[in-house]
């Protein structure tokens, strides 16, 4: 009984026989430090085009997606959007694994197919940028029924 319990003390003294090895460079550590959220409009010939909206921080999905139905900043004039303005900005999310379900204050007769997009898109970007998965489905619910709003979808510029 001896034996085994000073067998089983110097296999616990000599651990598993790994040594420690020394810091290795894994390049530049994030700086928490965002300069806005992104949003998208539409160029010169209707293309989607990012924004760059300058906030400081990261922003929420609901804050990203009433953000964009403000409109494009008055900085870049090139840009503009297929979504009718909204008197009330209020979006409501419920996230669940690999689905972003958006309630907006628009009926579909308020957005056109790229209005659909501009709105994904930046839902999505703003999911991405936090630290969510890009191949995220994202789920557009209007205030009247329609199937536009059992449609999942994904953003054509964030693959």
């Amino acid at each position: 009984m001896k034996r085994t319990w000073l067998a089983a003390l110097a296999l616990l003294l000599t651990g598993c026989g790994i040594q420690p090895s020394g810091v290795t460079d894994a390049g530049q550590a994030p700086t928490g430090v965002v300069p806005g959220v992104t949003l998208y409009f539409l160029g010169t010939h209707n293309q989607l085009r990012p924004q760059l909206r300058r906030t400081g921080r990261l922003a929420t999905i609901p804050e990203a997606v009433s953000l964009l139905l403000t409109g494009p900043g008055p900085d870049d004039s090139t840009l503009h959007t297929d979504i009718a303005p909204s008197s009330t900005a209020q979006v409501i999310v419920t996230t669940t694994p690999g689905v972003i379900q958006l309630m907006v204050p628009l009926t579909i007769n308020d957005v056109t197919p790229l209005g659909i997009d501009q709105i994904v898109c930046t839902a999505l970007g703003a999911y991405v940028q936090g630290g969510g998965p890009k191949n995220t489905k994202v789920q557009v619910v209007f205030t009247l029924t329609t199937p536009e709003s059992g449609k999942l979808r994904t953003c054509p510029l964030i693959t």
